[in-house]
């Protein structure tokens, strides 16, 4: 699992992962381009240009041209887009990684963006936000990015606005991918039953006309905050869906590790305390989880669950009883170690095929700017101490770095101040 980072001088990153006992190879191009690169005048460009590029190159010219390919070869590919980079990956058999790094790299280097394809897939995109608006659960987690940052590109979604996207011509697609798809900006992440040295000279060889310029940067966010926030979504619907949060810290920050820690004990699994109190306690959900959501220049400690309307005030105080509990008491030793067990079993088992691998140190790459091994990772887990602990909770959970969401039939706003304090 050990990677090998190399910088070509165009300024393109490679990262090799060779993977013993394995017959596939997986292949992730990254390029740091998503939604906090974007103006407000294109929010939603990234994810949008995400979707074209699988409609047509100057040597594949159709979706369908694409696609077959991939079929013909047993490959699986799909892309995403997230605030910080855009992802375009395919897995297959390793006899197959030179024509998955050709498709990949054409894709991402000569796409054409056809007009017809492009008002077509607006219907899809369009489509794509109002389902989002339809699930209570993706409306909440929406809303509470823009409570949290409010009119600045980590508050916007990533799907963009309804009317911008309406707006996006083929010739917005070239200008953007000239300004972001460059170089300096690409990573290819190469994971699996593959050797650096064949990896390198297949990346030279399809890579060789990525464009070299300057790196687009984006705005750094803006933190500000200074009593308990509150926003209430009044919507039909069987139940109240809540996300309630914290700001933390940035992938980089050494407290990182210790609120990993602090999180899993929170609302990762079965055993976890909020799955033990407002399920198997207090039996007012059927969902409840925690997560530690990090990004280059901030980060998010939240908690999300589905209740019954009538007992959604029950479930916020259930939780900011929890959330205190880590500033007064110091977590057991059994707690922690079944914590620290949890999250290091979670992670070898979440990285055994090798997308995940690639995946794994593709994000580890573009969010810290490092190359660490999940035995990194393991290490810094495994020296999080119950004092570390509790001073972190003590330094981010305070009743003016509160933030709460809630989507459905909702409270009365008063009784929502009342309840929400630490």
């Amino acid at each position: 699992m050990k990677a090998k980072k190399t910088i070509l001088p165009n300024g393109l990153r490679i990262i090799t992962v060779p993977m013993k006992d394995t017959a596939t190879v997986a292949v992730y191009v990254l390029v740091e381009a998503g939604t906090k690169y974007e103006s407000k005048q294109y929010n939603g460009i990234s994810h949008f240009l995400e979707h074209v590029c699988f409609k047509g190159t100057t040597k594949r010219p159709s979706s369908y041209a694409i696609n077959s390919e991939l079929d013909s070869i047993g490959a699986q590919s799909n892309a995403f887009t997230s605030h910080e980079f855009t992802g375009y990956h395919a897995r297959s058999h390793s006899k197959h990684l030179p024509k998955i790094v050709d498709i990949l790299s054409d894709i991402y280097l000569n796409s054409t963006f056809p007009i017809g394809e492009i008002e077509k897939e607006k219907g899809v995109i369009l489509e794509e936000i109002n389902m989002y608006e339809d699930i209570p659960q993706k409306k909440a987690s929406i809303l509470f990015q823009e409570l949290l940052y409010g009119d600045q590109p980590a508050g916007w979604s990533i799907l963009g606005r309804k009317d911008v996207i309406r707006a996006i011509t083929s010739k917005d697609f070239i200008d953007y991918r000239k300004r972001h798809y460059v170089a300096s900006s690409t990573i290819v992440v190469v994971a699996g039953n593959c050797d650096d040295v064949s990896v390198k000279n297949l990346i030279k060889k399809y890579f060789a006309n990525v464009p070299v310029s300057k790196k687009s940067s984006k705005k750094r966010v803006v933190e500000k905050q200074t009593k308990p926030e509150i926003l209430l979504f009044p919507k039909l619907s069987e139940q109240t869906h809540l996300v309630l949060g914290v700001r933390a810290f940035p992938a980089n920050d050494k407290r990182a590790s210790t609120l990993s820690v602090l999180n899993a004990i929170l609302g990762e699994g079965m055993s976890s305390r909020l799955f033990r109190n407002l399920r198997e306690s207090l039996g007012i959900c059927y969902y409840v989880r925690s997560s530690f959501d990090e990004y280059t220049d901030h980060g998010v400690l939240e908690i999300s669950s589905g209740v019954d309307p009538k007992r959604s005030l029950m479930a916020v105080g259930a939780i900011c009883d929890e959330l205190k509990r880590f500033k007064n008491e110091l977590v057991t030793d059994d707690e922690l170690q079944k914590a620290k067990e949890y999250m290091i079993g979670a992670m070898y088992l979440g990285l055994e095929t090798s997308d995940a691998l690639a995946g794994f140190y593709g994000f580890e790459e573009v969010v810290r700017h490092a190359t660490k091994s999940p035995k990194d990772i393991e290490k810094a887990i495994r020296s999080v101490t119950a004092r570390e602990i509790q001073k972190v909770a003590r330094d981010i959970i305070k009743d003016n770095r509160l933030n709460l969401v809630m989507v459905g039939k909702v409270p009365d706003k008063r009784e929502v101040k009342r309840i929400l304090k630490i």
